[in-house]
């Protein structure tokens, strides 16, 4: 089975079949759906190696990940996986294993080989000689998350969506805010808590509040790191915020947990905001700034694609980010 009958069935050029299958953005997202649809009804398995011969590709594109077990790279994984599958590329995963990973295995070693066609970075900064071995590779390059020198990215403005959430807590009327961000427990997620913390501290200063360093805990952006957090700052004592901002939704999470074993009340006692749009958060009624990480991971993929298939390189847009007010946010009691 092969490119010809679907172009009989579909009444397509064996050429716009071609560009169909591989998902290519010259391409109705109809036609598409109509080839994939015909495809799968006829059997039709595309032959990555005879791609390869065709035209000099591994039909295939890397993806680095720091770490497995956080809510955003999973959620931003799934979305370039999806939108690979969908234009008939592999996925090779190079997964870090936090700070002691062997980096070189990615960014020298296996890159260089050419095992694939472009790359997609999930929250990572590179250093001189990774970009100086990615630029002699001259593979199409993204990066997910925060910016990195020199490289595309795509993501949130996460000064913007920080001062959004800071805003939101003196809008209601809060003084005492605190901050629970920090790096992540693999220490590789550079720009977007750094970003995040100086977006929190210039809208404090902008509504002419201050932040005591004390009230700048680490929280590690992870669940457990949030529940310590929270125990540092809310326990007995006059010096307590009434209001706390956390850098990621799992913080805030274990920032409320921490909360209730102190005999705190969320919103009564304390006001808590992340950003993300965990799903976990909604179940909890947490105010968040929300994105969509799946989003994008396409958005991602098809730009290294389009790229790949010979598209000049183009600014990508900061993503859409939106606060969500839910009950874990209100006025500080009298």
């Amino acid at each position: 089975m092969g490119i010809q009958e679907i172009a009989t069935v579909t009444g397509l050029s064996k050429a716009t079949v071609s560009r169909a299958l591989r998902g290519l953005p010259t391409v109705a997202d109809t036609t598409i759906d109509q080839v994939r649809r015909v495809a799968d009804e006829l059997g039709y398995v595309p032959s990555s190696a005879a791609a390869g011969l065709a035209t000099g590709r591994q039909r295939a594109v890397g993806v680095v990940v720091p770490v497995f077990d956080r809510w955003f790279y999973v959620k931003a994984l799934s979305g370039v996986d999806a939108e690979l599958r969908r234009a008939g590329y592999d996925l090779v995963l190079y997964n870090l294993g936090g700070p002691g990973g062997d980096r070189d295995r990615a960014f020298r070693r296996s890159m260089l080989r050419q095992r694939v066609d472009a790359l997609v970075l999930l929250s990572l900064v590179l250093d001189e000689t990774e970009r100086s071995e990615l630029q002699v590779s001259s593979l199409p390059t993204i990066v997910i998350g925060g910016p990195a020198p020199g490289l595309r990215n795509v993501g949130i403005d996460d000064v913007e969506v920080a001062g959004i959430a800071t805003e939101h807590l003196v809008g209601l009327g809060h003084r005492r805010i605190a901050y629970v961000g920090g790096q992540d427990e693999a220490g590789m997620n550079v720009a977007v808590p750094y970003r995040r913390r100086d977006g929190f501290v210039d809208a404090m200063h902008g509504a002419g509040l201050s932040v005591p360093p004390s009230w700048i805990a680490d929280g590690r952006f992870s669940f457990a790191g949030g529940v310590d957090a929270g125990l540092s700052l809310l326990g007995p004592g006059p010096d307590r915020p009434t209001a706390v901002f956390c850098a990621s939704d799992e913080m805030a999470l274990g920032v409320m947990l921490a909360a209730a074993r102190f005999g705190l009340s969320v919103p009564d006692d304390l006001s808590v905001i992340g950003i993300d749009g965990h799903e976990y958060g909604a179940a909890v009624g947490l105010t968040t700034i929300t994105q969509d990480p799946e989003a994008q991971g396409r958005l991602a993929a098809r730009a290294v694609l389009a790229e790949v298939d010979g598209a000049a390189v183009r600014p990508v847009p900061p993503s859409p980010a939106s606060l969500v007010v839910r009950s874990s946010t209100a006025p500080p009691r009298s």
